[in-house]
């Protein structure tokens, strides 16, 4: 089952990362791991992290034709700056949802998902000001809950919850 995980350029929560991929690859996943730049990035515990590819590349990866099950965006600091605005990401999400695939959002990447208008209703966030000010100015309300699923799509709190967040997208795709 091919999954696919974006991350920021730089500033990646690491503990996001490296925790789903874990859970999604221990269940026999595919993971392919892209970023809007594809460089080598560095995480906000300075961890150095090479992505597969180039986002805009996203079909075109080894071993895969069709849609990916599932989608995950992961945060950190550099997601502002790097996903919330991004301008390919939001049509692969969205051609995505369409398809039946399932849609993640971790952190401060839960914005790129209220962006694009796939988040009705609510979200599970993290406690900084500045993604939730960005949630809110996106009519999307907060659900005080760690990990949150309505129908197909799948948002987390924070990296502390990974594991629950990972374990729920497996849950979704063996439904």
């Amino acid at each position: 089952m091919n999954i696919l995980i974006v991350i920021p350029k730089n500033r990646f929560a690491e503990s996001e990362l490296f925790e789903v991929k874990k859970v999604l690859e221990e269940e026999g996943s595919t993971v392919v791991v892209l970023s809007p730049n594809g460089q080598e990035a560095v995480g906000e515990n300075k961890t150095r992290f090479k992505p597969d590819g180039y986002l805009i590349d996203w079909n075109h990866q080894p071993g895969f034709s069709g849609k990916y099950k599932a989608i995950i965006v992961v945060g950190g600091k550099g997601s502002p700056k790097s996903l919330w605005d991004d301008k390919i990401l939001p049509q692969i999400l969205t051609d995505h949802n369409r398809a039946g695939s399932i849609i993640g959002a971790i952190g401060q990447s839960v914005v790129v998902l209220a962006k694009t208008g796939l988040i009705r209703g609510s979200s599970a966030a993290p406690e900084d000001e500045k993604t939730r000010a960005a949630l809110e100015q996106e009519n999307v309300g907060i659900v005080e809950k760690p990990v949150y699923r309505l129908e197909n799509i799948v948002t987390a709190r924070d990296g502390t919850v990974a594991k629950e967040f990972a374990e729920m997208i497996l849950t979704i795709l063996n439904e």
